[in-house]
């Protein structure tokens, strides 16, 4: 017998060993808001069939926890493939990336045309056949030549190029009826766990609709996304262009002796974006109407200061004297910061900020008035006035970085006429595989741990726990103003993941196996060894990566 401590009712209970998590749910009473989908087991995200030998603490998951929603998320991609398999023979399914909302899907069929109306009407309909039939999804192990094997007889050669890189000996993989398919992580039991979804018609492809995080009995409200959406089509673009699909292709590049390759064609793509938002600022800086303010924002980690640092020297090229400060500059002091419900201080609300100070001085610098522009002193949490002061001559232009930067509130009395803005996001275009494609947010929290570790801000601890807060606050104060921008900068990196892994595997593993937060630096662990390893000696100090993962000597 094993003894098991459930945290949900601070229980224990024994039961015979191999028993699943899911029978073990049953002899634990507790509220269950919305169907448990998966569970931490020893703080490491397993699901429900997963059978226990070992005494052991568990931990049981709905949708609203992220392992929750990723386990529901990959089990609807795999009724997707499935449903695809049964009706469209020949034709194969490739999830994108999340967006709007949903994942971006394409079907790539033998005559290479696009996905049709009626297609997704059927498609819809066999998949919802599905989810009534109820059909067990079953979890298998076996040597890596033997799934190679079935991987092989699918056509699934992403999936052999991307397990072949990682060195794997024993594979697991999951199958649906006589479907195959392979995921990074637990899917549900079956498929009548899938209740709440939708299937759409979406440019090219389709979007495969997921549950709202906070109602999961209702499809999250649809977002247009349309300058998004365009950022990521450049980006495949881009990738096309040099044969990198999915990871497995990046990682065999690597292996191969291209990575100096792949690092300086990141440079120069950012570098030529850089250059092309400087040429358009310039540009209606000297038409009739010009613009006289920058507005540059973007969520936590997405490369805001290397960016400003860098358009500011190409703006100089074009002939242009950019001034600048940051929103962060005009905190109020730490006292009068807004604060959360338990007391703590909410440093990402609006209010942090003395906007009506800012925007005065706003206001003098563009009547061309000399302001002493404030300095914040995070050590103090004072704001300090030390003799910084801005003053716009003939041919400037003054830039404003901060994650409030776009919020209308912040500028609402310089005429609209004078502003350009510019927001910065990481938008992974690169997938695991052709099923699996890389949370949105990974990377910004890969960056934000390493660099809070480097600086001694934080312990990779405290990053993490401080994350679900920085995302809420991103959502409800940065992203409802990323499509109202005049230009999307893309910071993420063709080889980012691959060069993060040399620092973030390090950091990572300093988190104890009984924290809570281990189960995130588990998570990211596993996700970094799908990366061949790149050093970053050949990266340019100049270059975006340089903010996080710091210069060398």
């Amino acid at each position: 017998m094993i003894r098991v401590l459930c945290k949900n009712t601070q229980t224990k209970k024994t039961f015979p060993e191999g028993t699943s998590l899911l029978e073990m749910l049953y002899s634990f009473d507790f509220p269950q808001p919305s169907p448990i989908l998966c569970a931490k087991v020893n703080n490491v995200p397993e699901g429900l069939k997963f059978r226990a030998y070992h005494s052991m603490t568990i931990e049981y998951l709905d949708y609203s926890d992220y392992s929750g929603r990723n386990v529901y998320s990959r089990s609807l991609c795999f009724l997707l493939v499935k449903a695809a398999k049964d009706l469209l023979p020949g034709a194969k399914v490739v999830v994108r990336r999340p967006i709007s909302k949903g994942f971006y899907c394409v079907l790539e069929k033998n005559d290479g045309t696009e996905v049709t109306q009626e297609e997704v009407e059927l498609l819809r309909a066999h998949m919802k056949t599905l989810v009534e039939k109820d059909l067990p999804f079953y979890r298998h192990e076996a040597e890596a030549e033997e799934v190679f094997e079935i991987f092989r007889g699918l056509g699934y050669e992403d999936k052999i190029k991307l397990l072949q890189t990682t060195g794997e000996v024993y594979i697991t993989y999951y199958t649906l009826e006589d479907s195959a398919d392979y995921y990074y992580d637990a899917v549900v039991p079956s498929t009548g766990y899938l209740k709440v979804w939708c299937l759409e018609k979406f440019q090219e492809g389709m979007l495969l609709r997921i549950p709202d995080r906070h109602s999961p009995d209702r499809l999250a409200y649809y977002e247009h996304q349309p300058k998004t959406f365009d950022v990521f089509k450049e980006s495949l673009r881009w990738n096309t262009i040099m044969g990198l699909r999915n990871v497995g292709d990046v990682n065999y590049a690597c292996q191969n002796g291209r990575g100096t390759e792949l690092i300086q064609v990141s440079e120069a793509l950012q570098e030529k974006k850089i250059v092309q938002i400087a040429e358009e600022i310039d540009r209606r800086f000297r038409s009739e109407q010009p613009i006289k303010l920058v507005l540059i924002t973007g969520p936590s980690s997405s490369g805001k200061t290397t960016f400003c640092n860098r358009l500011a020297i190409q703006l100089k090229a074009c002939g242009l004297k950019p001034e600048f400060f940051s929103t962060d500059d005009y905190f109020v002091n730490r006292l009068d910061t807004p604060r959360f419900p338990d007391g703590s201080f909410d440093f990402d609300n609006f209010d942090t900020v003395d906007h009506d100070y800012l925007q005065q001085d706003v206001l003098k610098l563009l009547s061309g008035e000399a302001v002493e522009v404030p300095q914040f002193n995070f050590v103090t949490g004072l704001r300090e006035y030390n003799g910084k002061t801005l003053q716009l001559t003939e041919g400037s232009i003054l830039l404003i970085e901060g994650i409030h930067a776009l919020n209308p509130a912040l500028t609402n009395l310089v005429d609209e006429k004078l502003k350009f803005r510019i927001f910065i996001n990481t938008i992974t275009s690169i997938s695991l595989d052709d099923h699996n494609c890389i949370p949105t947010s990974d990377n910004r929290l890969l960056r934000r741990i390493i660099r809070d570790y480097n600086s001694g801000a934080f312990t990779p601890m405290e990053t993490i726990t401080q994350w679900p807060n920085v995302r809420r606050a991103e959502v409800k104060w940065i992203y409802p103003y990323q499509e109202s921008a005049d230009v999307l900068f893309n910071s993420a990196y063709l080889v980012e993941f691959a060069v993060i892994r040399n620092h973030a595997e390090q950091v990572l593993s300093m988190v104890p196996k009984n924290c809570p937060q281990y189960s995130e630096a588990h998570r990211l662990l596993q996700f970094l060894h799908y990366f061949t390893p790149v050093p970053d000696k050949e990266i340019p100090r100049t270059s975006m990566m340089r903010e996080f993962v710091g210069n060398t000597d």
